[in-house]
């Protein structure tokens, strides 16, 4: 369905169901973001479930975060036709270890 990006509000582009609180975490009935897959994807690819449970669960401070707000200043420029390639962080990297 196309529709527009909450976080990155570009238009006509398909969109997933982002659980703010991950479900993991205990969001399975909580609230939801209807996002572009790069958003998407960008999000867990910086942010750990934890992170984003404890103060990354809404739109707002999702676009709050500088990390974020560096890919929202990029993403925006993109056409909703391209298909984007997102890589894990560093930093994400060795959060898992």
């Amino acid at each position: 369905m196309k529709n527009v990006c909450e976080l990155c509000e570009r238009e006509n582009i398909e969109t997933t169901v982002h659980h703010l609180i991950p479900r993991e975490e205990g969001g399975n009935y909580g609230p939801t973001a209807n996002l572009c897959a790069a958003c998407h994807k960008q999000i867990h690819a910086l942010f750990t479930n934890k992170e984003l449970a404890s103060y990354l669960h809404t739109i707002q401070d999702l676009k709050n975060n500088e990390k974020m707000r560096k890919f929202l200043k990029w993403i925006k420029k993109q056409p909703s036709t391209a298909s984007v390639k997102i890589k894990k962080s560093n930093e994400r990297k060795k959060k898992r270890k």
